[in-house]
């Protein structure tokens, strides 16, 4: 383990841990004191998300469109990106796939968190109707990234350590998942409760 885990694996840890920290003070500042529990777990995780798009991934389309490729190019993120790409093949190379998926990524879902941020602090309900548009388009981008390749046989991923399975592979992606699943549950509940409560006041 200890040649793989290497000074840029730190780093690119520790860039999550900062984004983390960044959703946390900023829901802290935005969210009234009195927000219910449920409003600033979603936003913490929003927040993060989008962080997560236009910083980290945003830097890989870029790497990937204008310098080339990730291993073609140099800098902070390009080192960062070549760690991920020990573990998966296809991101130091600028996959179609991959660039595909990260062009929705960071031009769609990113700009949507943002919004279904600014809806929950103005504790809209239209937030429910976004969440579940956004936690589909993040399960369906989570099951075309590696769809594709399990059907080939995965020659792309690379398990021959625990830390690139179960950290870079694993971890690193069901927790886009499992988190966007819970979403898209809890805000389903909340339409399904709110919906013949309104059309009952409505008479209909």
């Amino acid at each position: 383990m200890s040649t793989v885990f290497t000074f840029t694996s730190l780093c690119s840890l520790a860039a999550v841990v900062v984004a983390l920290g960044f959703a946390i003070v900023l829901s802290r500042l935005v969210l009234p004191k009195n927000a219910s529990p449920r409003d600033r777990r979603v936003f913490v995780w929003l927040s993060f998300d989008a962080l997560i798009h236009f910083f980290l991934e945003g830097s890989f389309l870029y790497l990937s469109v204008f310098g080339r490729t990730v291993h073609r190019s140099s800098g902070a993120f390009a080192e960062m990106w070549k760690e991920y790409a020990r573990a998966d093949l296809r991101w130091g190379v600028a996959d179609p796939t991959v660039v595909s998926l990260e062009l929705l990524t960071v031009l769609g879902v990113g700009p949507l968190c943002c919004y279904v941020l600014y809806l929950i602090s103005r504790k809209d309900a239209m937030q429910h109707y976004w969440i579940i548009v956004l936690s589909t388009m993040e399960l369906y981008g989570g099951f075309m990234t590696f769809g594709p390749e399990w059907l080939v046989g995965s020659p792309n991923l690379n398990t021959s350590n625990p830390m690139y399975t179960w950290l870079y592979l694993a971890f690193m992606n069901l927790i886009w998942v499992f988190i966007p699943a819970w979403l898209l549950f809890d805000s389903y509940g909340s339409l399904a409760h709110s919906l013949p409560a309104s059309a009952a006041k409505k008479g209909i």
